[in-house]
């Protein structure tokens, strides 16, 4: 699945009159209507008008406002090895509309961009038809004409990959962005490096989090990595804090593989924190009730199988 890893449900919910009740109130039928996991909205079978439902999600649109993002090529270096030579282009992503305290700043040579292009040509060759890829030259590509050309032309490549919605939400793209630093900073996780691997997860996590608007679910891994660093480094109240961020990514889906061991996690904190861990407790046996799932891995023993490749 890639143009859309996550479809958020509660729009299209099913609906039944009670023949119990009278004449529908005025403003028009009064229905029972089900919303499934929707955040913050109606309760489950809460009764509203048609008109109410209707104002209901006309305020809702309203506070829907779709992370946008900018991009750009802030600079480039040459980069020198034993057997190679290239060009680390440094890219500045930021949230418009607003003070930005959280830029993400990362670095892709040519190559990489090269490889998002061949991956996105194998699922979406239509819908990026129109987008003009920088073109490789045999000869020239260290000259500084070159490099401030090719400034121009990642900027504006990500730029229009950006504005399509099936591309900006593929795995594709959020891998092209995330996944070397995600990569690094479990395989410090893995080592023991909790220090480092922090360090790392704080500057990416926000960019995940702007790319993963949509499917919040998809940032959980990194917020367990955080948990479990700072867990180990003793610091339990930073864990708990952003266990708390997890659960809220979450939600309610019980079923999810993170779900049960990170509660687990919370509540031996929590009762570390001297804080309510028994209302934890009671969630995690209720989800249990309702939806069997066997966990056998702790927190930490799950989280480190994330992003070997």
């Amino acid at each position: 699945m890639h143009s859309d890893l996550c479809i958020s449900a509660g729009k299209d919910s099913h609906r039944s009159q009670d023949p119990q009740k009278g004449s529908p109130p005025k403003g028009g039928r009064r229905h029972t209507v089900r919303f499934a996991d929707t955040p913050g909205g109606p309760s489950p079978n809460s009764s509203m008008t048609t008109g109410e439902l209707q104002e209901y999600w006309r305020k809702e649109k309203r506070g829907w406002r779709r992370v946008k993002l900018l991009f750009e090529v802030a600079s480039a270096r040459i980069e020198e090895r034993k057997v190679s030579k290239f060009v680390m282009y440094q890219i500045v992503v930021i949230q418009t509309g607003s003070f930005d305290s959280n830029k993400a700043v990362l670095e892709r040579r040519y190559s990489d961009f090269e490889t998002l292009q061949k991956n996105l040509l194998k699922t979406f060759r239509e819908e990026i038809e129109d987008v003009v890829f920088p073109k490789k030259h045999l000869m020239g590509n260290f000259t500084e004409e070159m490099i401030s050309e090719r400034k121009l032309a990642f900027k504006e490549y990500l730029s229009l990959l950006y504005a399509i919605r099936c591309v900006r939400r593929s795995r594709e793209f959020i891998d092209f962005l995330t996944r070397p630093e995600l990569r690094e900073a479990f395989g410090c996780l893995r080592g023991g490096q909790y220090t480092r691997a922090l360090d790392i997860l704080v500057r990416v996590v926000p960019l995940q989090e702007k790319l993963t608007a949509h499917c919040p679910v998809m940032v959980v891994p990194a917020l367990c990595a955080m948990l479990v660093c700072h867990r180990d480094l003793e610091r339990p109240a930073e864990a708990f804090a952003v266990g708390e961020r997890a659960l809220q990514c979450l939600q309610a889906r019980e079923g999810h593989r993170y779900y049960a061991p990170l509660l687990d996690a919370m509540i031996r904190l929590a009762y570390t924190l001297g804080r309510d861990f028994i209302s934890l407790q009671k969630r995690l046996q209720e989800s249990q009730l309702r939806k069997p799932t066997p966990w056998g891995l702790t927190l930490k023993e799950l989280t480190v199988r994330e992003y070997l490749y």
